[in-house]
Order: structure tokens, then sequence, then C-alpha cells
């Protein structure tokens, strides 16, 4: 196994054209268990570790630019406001050593489906900057997991920013383990109000092959906010709403059994969190004069 390490964003291109096998590492807490479990073995690692744009975030006048390689620390510590439901999955990744080295980037580039911050950049919306030496492209984070650990980059590029929408509303994150952190979820839920707009996106974790938004339940409670006037009023939403939007939540899965749980669990646990995430966000939205005041 080859070793490279450039210097610079344009040495880690060209280092990536040449050789497009090459396994990109950062934090490396991912990367680095396929490689000590032997589920792995790249002709090449690339570190990024050197480039430091991919470590920079800055809050824009509606984005947050997030470098891929911004750690889940910081994002907790300084992008709780702008971005509250990634923050909320970012207290769940493993264990503080973790949250130290891994970033957004790692789980974009792994594209599993048990990844912690896959929910909250479905529900906030996110678009993933990725580059090579032909140039930039941005990929919406809906068309960005096309299959089990698979993503849409092509051979030669390589992740370099996640642009986010920053709250204009309540977000919440839900996780499903046999403790808060340090577990590989075993579904996960992500859902943000988006008032400006008045929709609702949600993000299912570990409960398909890939990432997904539960699209049927988004339609199903736009309309029905939007028809009842609850954006306007702040009302409380009605059971029979809440539990619609529940059932259609866990209609949107298509988990498997495994040693975390089974697919009916799974269904059922998407179920309840939704119904939940639904109702602390929208009590979040009531009790705050329906703006992002104080909702994060």
């Amino acid at each position: 196994m080859d070793f490279l390490r450039p210097a610079s964003w344009e040495e880690a291109l060209a280092a990536k054209a040449e050789h497009p096998t090459a396994v990109p590492i950062a934090g490396g807490t991912d990367v680095m268990v396929e490689i000590n479990f032997d589920h792995r073995r790249p002709e090449y690692l690339l570190d990024l570790n050197r480039i430091e744009l991919l470590r920079e975030w800055e809050v824009g006048e509606e984005n947050v630019r997030l470098g891929a390689s911004v750690p889940y620390t910081e994002i907790m510590e300084h992008l709780r406001a702008e971005l509250p439901g990634l923050a909320l999955a970012s207290h769940t990744v493993a264990s503080p050593q973790i949250r130290n080295r891994g970033g957004v980037g790692g789980n974009l580039g792994t594209a599993s489906p048990a990844g912690d911050a896959h929910p909250a950049l479905l529900a906030a919306g996110a678009e993933v900057e990725v580059e090579s030496v032909r140039g930039s492209r941005f990929i919406p984070i809906d068309a960005f997991y096309t299959g089990v650990k698979r993503n849409a980059l092509q051979p030669d590029e390589l992740i370099k920013t996640v642009h986010i929408k920053k709250a204009d509303g309540p977000q919440q994150y839900s996780k499903v383990g046999t403790r808060n952190a340090m577990v590989i979820a075993v579904c996960a839920f992500g859902l943000a109000l988006h008032p400006e707009t008045r929709t609702v996106r949600t993000g299912i974790g570990s409960a398909a092959p890939t990432p997904v938004r539960a699209k049927e339940a988004e339609e199903f409670l736009n309309a029905a906010l939007e028809e009842g006037g609850f954006w306007e009023s702040g009302k409380i939403i009605t059971p029979s709403i809440a539990k619609q939007f529940a059932e259609l939540a866990s209609g949107a899965c298509n988990p498997i059994d495994d040693v975390r749980g089974t697919a009916k669990y799974r269904r059922h646990a998407v179920g309840i969190m939704a119904r939940r995430t639904l109702g602390w966000t929208w009590e979040q939205y009531r009790g705050t004069g329906r703006t992002l005041e104080g909702a994060a």
C-alpha cells in the first residue's frame, strides 16, 4: 500500500487524477477500521490532513460553507445555531476522540447508510461541492447516494465542501442505538422545518440501502400544514396528522434484518422517531414566536 501525502489541494487533485483508485483519508475513522479488519486493502491511500482549506468553515448570509474535514466537535461548538440538526447528529458520533478527528466529508465519502450525518444533511437540503483537475461541480444531497456505500463521485473527484442553508426553523435528530454514542445506529431520523418556504424535509438513516428522505410523508405534512393554516396560527398539530406522518415515514423504509435489529423493528422505530421529532420541532416553532430565535 502506497501512502500519498499532498501538501496542497492542487497536489491532492493531481494525485487523485494520476491514481483514481486512491482512497482519501483525513480523520480515518471509517477507512482505518476497514483496513484494520482487512475488509479493504487499497493500493493507494491519499492523506488529506495537510490540506488546510478542508478544515475551514464560513458562515455566509444564507449558507454555511463546511470544509470536508471540519471535525464534528467544531460543528457542535460553533455551528449549533446555524446547523442545529447536524450539531445534534454530531453529538451522537462515537467518542470525543473520534468527534475531534472525523468530519462530514468522511461520512459522505463512505456513504454508509448508517452514517450519522446523512439524515441531518438530507433534512437540511445540503449540496456537496466536489472537484477534480477537470473542474468543480455541485451535487444535491438527494442525488449523492447511489447505492450501498456508493456515491456520485467520479473516480478522479474529491469532496471539497458541503454547502448547507442556515436553519430558518427548528431542526431535530433522533437515533436508536444501545447507547447515545460509540454505537452504529440501528436507525436514525432527521427533521427540519423550513418556515420560509413552508416545507418540511426529512432524512432517514440505517433503514434502507442508502440514506433516504420520507418524501410521501413530507408531501402529506406540507399539504396538511398549509391547508390547516398551521404555519400562520402555530396551533398544535393534531394527533391524526402526526400519526399519518409517522406511518408514511415508516413506509419510506426498506430495511434489512441484521445483528443490530430486525427490519420490522426499524420500520416501527422510524415511525416513532418521526412522530416525536415532529412534536419537538413544532413545539419549538410555536414557542419561539414562530421564528428561529431560541430554537437551537
